[in-house]
């Protein structure tokens, strides 16, 4: 798992360099590296906190999680306050000044998946009932969904969900139950995107994107040139024609875009075999957790970077609507790589053998008062042993004196 996350940021950053260059410099904006250093600064960020998560990040989660998901709540909230969120492109999902905006969705997503598996883990068996699984988890989980889609972004939503499943899949919850939660969210999927203009025009380019290449299909058109002009071996590195000014978003949304460009099929099917990777080793990491929390945190975080990194791709290639979901670890964007930095830091805890068992601690005299119970108990078997022996040695002298009695009498 680190071999991979550390080989996908190698690739982001020099992709985030390559997909980024040309436009700077043609806008005279410095010399063309202002995104890749924000991109070491803040993956920076993330390995810093990614490595005191590994140690001990589990352990910590039970204390971070309540706290963490109230957080993530009131920022969200804070996006729609005027003056306070911001918007870029119709969307209003940031807060903060300049170079200093945050996402606050992306830290919920990793706030959920620690609610959800600490909530599971305690009492596993409320997935075999809708109403009670419905009071906490997923009240919550459809608040969550609800908040992010008015921002809008229905990508984030998506994924949030998808993570859900999965966690809800790992505790062992009935394929009819999950039928009917997945057939009630995706209901209201459709009816949103019925309803909504912006998500109808995303649906619309999706199934034609041709038949509106100058307006909402624009971005799928211009990235299927791109996936097409790549071939098998890439038109080579940093000589992508579409990313100036053709493409829109490429160092974020799109990259995946200009790697197929740049590098090919053969580009592609690399960053998938890492995604590949991590997915194989974070599952095995769930299957040889030690505690249930541990278990579903490994779960719930390989679905969060799956799940997106596959949205991602899918949008891309003209498979899924697209929905603005960054590539994990190789697109340029500050929430999202120091989060999903800090949810491999977790992932790799639990590799490690970290647990967040619950445990006990006795009071000075109540532990005196065990240790005594144990004295007496130990002396107690001491004492039955010797009482064992004893009768032993009796019965043995008995069946010794009746025989002997027995030769005398014969004789």
């Amino acid at each position: 798992m680190l071999t991979a996350t550390l080989c996908l940021l190698a690739f982001g950053a020099v992709m985030v360099y390559s997909a980024s260059s040309a436009t700077s410099l043609l806008q005279g904006r410095g010399n063309g590296s202002g995104y890749l250093v924000k991109y070491l600064v803040y993956g920076t960020i993330g390995l810093v906190l990614m490595r005191v998560l590994a140690r001990d990040g589990v352990e910590k989660a039970q204390k971070i999680t309540a706290p963490l998901l109230v957080t993530s709540f009131v920022l969200v909230l804070a996006v729609h306050i005027p003056h306070v969120g911001v918007s870029v492109n119709g969307a209003r999902r940031w807060i903060g000044p300049g170079p200093f905006q945050f996402q606050p969705s992306e830290l919920m997503k990793l706030a959920l998946v620690l609610y959800g598996a600490t909530l599971l883990a305690k009492r596993p068996e409320r997935v075999h009932d809708l109403r009670e699984l419905a009071k906490p988890l997923l009240v919550v989980v459809g608040g969550a969904c609800l908040l992010v889609v008015t921002q809008p972004d229905l990508g984030t939503a998506m994924v949030i969900a998808f993570t859900t499943i999965a966690l809800l899949v790992a505790t062992g919850i009935e394929m009819r139950k999950l039928a009917i939660i997945v057939g009630s969210a995706f209901f209201v999927v459709v009816l949103y995107a019925l309803v909504k203009p912006y998500a109808r025009a995303r649906l619309t380019s999706f199934l034609d994107p041709w038949a509106h290449a100058s307006s909402s299909g624009f971005q799928a058109v211009q990235g299927q040139i791109a996936i097409g002009s790549g071939g098998l071996f890439g038109v080579g590195p940093g000589e992508s024609v579409q990313k100036i000014f053709y493409l829109p978003e490429a160092p974020t949304d799109f990259i995946l875009a200009v790697i197929a460009e740049e590098l090919g099929a053969i580009g592609v099917c690399a960053l998938l075999f890492l995604y590949g990777l991590i997915a194989y080793a974070g599952l095995r990491a769930a299957k040889g957790a030690r505690s249930m929390q541990s278990a579903l945190i490994a779960v719930g975080v390989t679905s969060l970077i799956v799940s997106q990194a596959l949205l991602n791709v899918f949008a891309v290639l003209g498979l899924a609507p697209l929905t603005g979901v960054p590539l994990p670890f190789v697109s340029y964007g500050s929430s999202s790589l120091i989060v999903m930095l800090a949810a491999m830091g977790l992932l790799l805890n639990v590799a490690s053998g970290g647990t967040a068992h619950v445990r006990a601690v006795s009071t000075p005299r109540k532990r005196s008062a065990d240790a005594r119970g144990r004295e007496r108990a130990r002396l107690g078997d001491e004492h039955s042993v010797e009482e064992d022996r004893d009768r032993r040695r009796r019965d043995r002298g008995a069946r010794g004196a009746g025989a002997r009695g027995g030769r005398r009498a014969a004789g």
